[in-house]
């Protein structure tokens, strides 16, 4: 059975048989996945989530991050999680089906906090919910069901958290259980005009993973078996789902299976991952172009052409919102716009998604001069590669292409430590100071040597009237 395998191999992972790379990479997650936050602090589904969970104190809690105050666990994985994916600039894994992996952080780091757990205790969920996750969404797709993505969650939320709280074998078989049971999200979140829940879907997701170890611990059964049942997981909801041997489980060559946080990617522009590579290409683009024809060639473009393949062009290129957002949720889910902002402006940064970007009339005309189209040359290389070409004509008859295929951040183009420090400190200077800024950095990075993972707490609270 699939809950028992999932809860062998939770309670046999090891800190000490983690690979380095592995335990680096879960560092460089959290120091992304807190600039991330930081860069959500007022946004507000963030504002939203932090009130409802801020209407429960408990003393010995679980930290709402930037502040003082201190919850249930659950209610903190949904707040604390509402900030990490506002932005849509966390971590993302690409396979059958999707995932934004560091979605999980917020679980493990709630769950840890009230367990007092050390550094490697947290480190050691971390890399176990990439692990399941990323292996789930190996294994089958959810979306053309018309299941969100974050149907997988719960599985790796709880699994982390029944980690954290040392669950038996048989108490996490039943965290898994009512994981599966009571939380299958629909694709709706992720279709036409995005809504604020784009931002809590998956922190609900981990909210109800920490829920579900929680009863477990209290002695909560779950129906059984979750995923072989007539009525189970794989009946209705994934189809057959074959897992390989997970991270550091022996393959048949003999050799350990390697763990999936290191396949996984860091986001470098704050748009939906497959725009990554769009908006590296639409730049190089826009340098050809005004080095040809001057400053005001932009005004003459009169054909944006963008080259892709069938799963990027489902999710950001097909649906006629994308062409016409009003929202932030959509913008950064549409190709039309992700491109013509890296056209016009040479950049993209959050500014690119405010209020009056979002309403500006030289931008909304160059998004209807944007086609999308399916190239056959791209059928065969998604997941391994996610490539995109921009084609721009102008009035003056000239054509300029550039095709990327990996963009920084991923695993063949990955960002340095000090790139990734960097994108921190750019996201979290509006709520810390430099001194602060460099405080977290350096606990992040001696995550492993602390003993309790609350000491990390107090760096993150800021001082601010925006609550």
């Amino acid at each position: 059975m699939i809950a028992d395998r999932l809860a062998d191999y939770s309670r046999s992972l090891s800190f000490t048989t983690l690979p380095p790379d592995a335990i680096h990479e879960a560092k460089r997650r959290l120091l992304d996945s807190l600039g991330c936050a930081f860069g959500s602090w007022s946004a507000e589904p963030c504002r939203i989530a932090r009130r409802i969970a801020q209407s429960v104190k408990v003393p010995g809690g679980a930290t709402l991050w930037g502040t003082g105050w201190k919850t249930l666990p659950d209610l903190a994985a949904f707040a604390n999680g509402a900030l990490v994916r506002y932005l849509d600039f966390n971590d993302t894994y690409l396979s059958k089906e999707p995932a934004h992996p560091s979605d999980n952080l917020s679980a493990a780091l709630a769950v840890g906090e009230t367990v007092r757990a050390s550094g490697k205790q947290v480190v050691e969920a971390i890399v176990l919910a990439y692990e399941v996750q990323c292996r789930l969404c190996d294994a089958a797709a959810l979306r053309p069901r018309g299941w969100d993505h974050v149907t997988y969650g719960p599985f790796s939320s709880t699994l982390a958290a029944a980690k954290l709280l040392k669950l038996s074998e048989e108490q996490t078989v039943q965290a898994v259980n009512l994981a599966g049971v009571a939380n299958v999200a629909l694709r709706q979140t992720r279709v036409g005009a995005l809504s604020m829940w784009k931002a809590c879907a998956f922190s609900n997701a981990a909210r109800n993973g920490v829920f579900a170890a929680l009863l477990a611990q209290a002695g909560m059964t779950g129906p059984s078996p979750i995923f072989e049942g007539a009525k189970g997981f794989t009946s209705l909801v994934s189809g057959p789902l074959d897992l390989p041997p997970l991270g550091g489980q022996r393959q048949t060559d003999g050799q350990p299976a390697p763990f999936k946080i290191l396949e996984t990617y860091i986001k470098h522009y704050p748009v939906e991952y497959h725009a990554q590579t769009a908006v590296e290409a639409a730049l190089v683009v826009r340098d050809q172009l005004l080095k040809a024809e001057g400053p005001s060639a932009l005004a003459g473009i009169t054909e944006v052409e963008i080259g892709s393949y069938d799963v990027a062009i489902e999710i950001i290129g097909r649906d006629e919102e994308k062409w016409r957002p009003r929202t932030r949720e959509t913008a950064d889910h549409s190709f039309p716009y992700c491109v013509a902002v890296a056209l016009l402006d040479g950049t993209v940064t959050l500014k690119s998604f405010g209020p009056r970007r979002l309403a500006d009339p030289t931008l909304h005309r160059l998004m209807q001069k944007v086609r999308v189209v399916r190239l056959e040359d791209f059928a065969d290389w998604y997941p391994q590669a996610m490539p995109t070409r921009v084609t721009v004509r102008t009035e003056a008859g000239k054509e300029y292409v550039k095709q990327v295929d990996f963009p920084l951040g991923h695993p063949r183009n990955p960002m340095s430590d000090r790139e990734v420090e960097e994108k921190f400190r750019a996201l979290a200077g509006g709520r810390l100071d430099r001194g602060r800024a460099g405080k977290v950095i350096e606990a992040v990075w001696r995550l492993d040597r602390l003993k309790d993972t609350g000491e990390l707490m107090p760096l993150l609270k800021i001082v601010t009237r925006d609550r």
